[in-house]
């Protein structure tokens, strides 16, 4: 797929089709990464409805793994959970 030229694009700010968010990666802007220890979680669902992105995934009830395509690293997630199965590592130490 061709990229469009910056004479292409839209005027930045600007929302030209809903529901495009899923088209962006944004998790590259991170700079923190949530690491999620599953033996710890209660499945209180209190991190995936704060998470601004809907970074956190979740089936029947209980939590998935984190999308880190679109996660930026904001850290809610681990500050809001009541048990602290979230912790927040630098993204470098991944690379």
């Amino acid at each position: 797929m061709k990229k469009p030229g910056w004479k292409e694009l839209p005027d930045g700010g600007r929302i030209i089709k809903a529901g495009n968010a899923d088209e962006y990666n944004t998790g590259d802007w991170r700079t923190f990464r949530p690491m999620w220890d599953q033996g710890k979680c209660t499945h209180c669902m209190i991190c995936w409805i704060t998470c601004p992105d809907s970074s956190i995934h979740a089936k029947d009830g209980k939590r998935l793994e984190t999308d880190l395509d679109h996660c930026k690293g904001c850290g809610i997630c681990a500050e809001i959970c009541p048990t602290k199965c979230i912790t927040m590592k630098k993204e470098s130490d991944f690379i």
